[in-house]
Order: C-alpha cells, then sequence, then structure tokens
C-alpha cells in the first residue's frame, strides 16, 4: 500500500504546475489568477491519470507480445532469453507506472482542501512576489552558469525552494529535499542533482553570508539540449 501523501508535498506539486504556466514576464497576477492556475494544474494532474494508465496498458500489451514471440518465433535460446528479458522490461515499467497512477486519485482528492489550496496560493503567489530577490539568491549560487538556461520547470523548481526557506519559514533541509523530490519527478537525472547543488551551495550562503565572495563548483551542470 503506497504511503498517504502529506498535504504540504501536495501543495508543492501543485504550485510547480501551476508556476509552470505563468509566462515570463508577467508583472502583476491577481488572486483570481493563481486560483485559475491551481484549477488547470489540478485538470494536468487528472489528464496524467489517463495517460500513466494508457501508457501502462500499451506497455503490458507489448509485453505480451514479446513473450509470445519468444514462445513461437524464436530461432534460438539466445533469442528466445532476450524476447523474454524484453517482455519482462516493460511489464516492469508498467507495474511503475501503476503505481505513480495510484497516488494521483489521492492527490487530487486532498488539492480540494483547504489547507493544501492555502499553502498551495501561498507558494505561487511568494514566488511571483519575491521573483526578482529569489533569483538574484539563486544566481549568486550558480557556478558557470545562469539561471535562464536551466529548463522552466527546474527554474521554478529552485524558486519554490528558496521561497519556502527565505519567506515562509520552512527549515532549509525540508526544503531542499522536497525540491529534489520534485526534481526525481518532473526532470531528469542530471537535473536533480545539479538542482541539490545548487540548493546545498544556496544553504551554505546563508549559513555563512560572509564566506561566499568567490564562488565555488558545485561539480555538476547541466547538459545544455
Amino acid at each position: 500500500m503506497p504511503p498517504r501523501q502529506q498535504p504540504r508535498r501536495i501543495a508543492r506539486e501543485l504550485a510547480l504546475l501551476s508556476l509552470s504556466q505563468i509566462k515570463n514576464g508577467t508583472a502583476k497576477l491577481e488572486q483570481e489568477d493563481i486560483n485559475s492556475l491551481l484549477l488547470a494544474a489540478i485538470r494536468t494532474l487528472t489528464g496524467e491519470v489517463q495517460d500513466i494508465l494508457e501508457t501502462a496498458s500499451a506497455e503490458v500489451n507489448r509485453s505480451n507480445e514479446r513473450l509470445l514471440s519468444s514462445e513461437t518465433r524464436a530461432t534460438s535460446l539466445e533469442s528466445a532469453k532476450a524476447m523474454l528479458q524484453e517482455s519482462i522490461v516493460l511489464t516492469q515499467t508498467a507495474i511503475n507506472r501503476v503505481a505513480i497512477a495510484v497516488e494521483l486519485p489521492e492527490i487530487l482528492q486532498l488539492a480540494s482542501q483547504y489547507e493544501v489550496r492555502q499553502h498551495t496560493l501561498e507558494l505561487v503567489g511568494t514566488v511571483h512576489r519575491r521573483r526578482q530577490e529569489i533569483d538574484q539568491q539563486l544566481e549568486e549560487a550558480m557556478v558557470d552558469w545562469k539561471l535562464n538556461r536551466l529548463p522552466k520547470i527546474d527554474q521554478d523548481i529552485l524558486r519554490l525552494a528558496l521561497a519556502e526557506i527565505l519567506y515562509l519559514e520552512i527549515p532549509q533541509k525540508v526544503a531542499i529535499n522536497e525540491a529534489v523530490e520534485l526534481a526525481k519527478r518532473y526532470s531528469d537525472d542530471a537535473g536533480y542533482r545539479f538542482l541539490n547543488g545548487v540548493l546545498r551551495r544556496v544553504s551554505n550562503q546563508l549559513s555563512h553570508p560572509s564566506s561566499h565572495s568567490s564562488k565555488e563548483d558545485s561539480g555538476l551542470k547541466p547538459s545544455e539540449s
């Protein structure tokens, strides 16, 4: 049985999906706009359930085809083993997708709760109002890189973490760990490792504000696409 989702974690995900819909350069964001963004984020998750299940179903079908081929079309033991292994991989992938889909109904249910919605709106509003200060802090932590060169989803994950640390009194360790979890879901392996490095550097700068006059290499850089 999958673990229960925490309201604040769900709020972070909804906030991330909401921020992804805000165009760069949007100067003013009314409360009605934020509510509309939240509704769109919930609809995005609803559509994701269907997409994940459809993909998992297709993978199971391909798995069955490879399994049948291993029995009827394989010309050697080696080819039969290869087909069987491919079938197993496809089945495992489908199972993993279904596991993700199983979590989403709970997320959608909790998204309607007052606590989740309020925290989501607070996150989106804080990031938007404090965008300049947050981005400046992030730029100071970047090494041979610029924030605007990252994919927008990665930029927004970083901004959410900084908003929580700087303005919403969330402990640094908690905010960083939650940002990494978001990155694992919405970014790639190189992306979440890079974001983790940036946030760790920000944490060091906040803890020792006089010791970061010169930038140190975080050890990780995102690959350019």
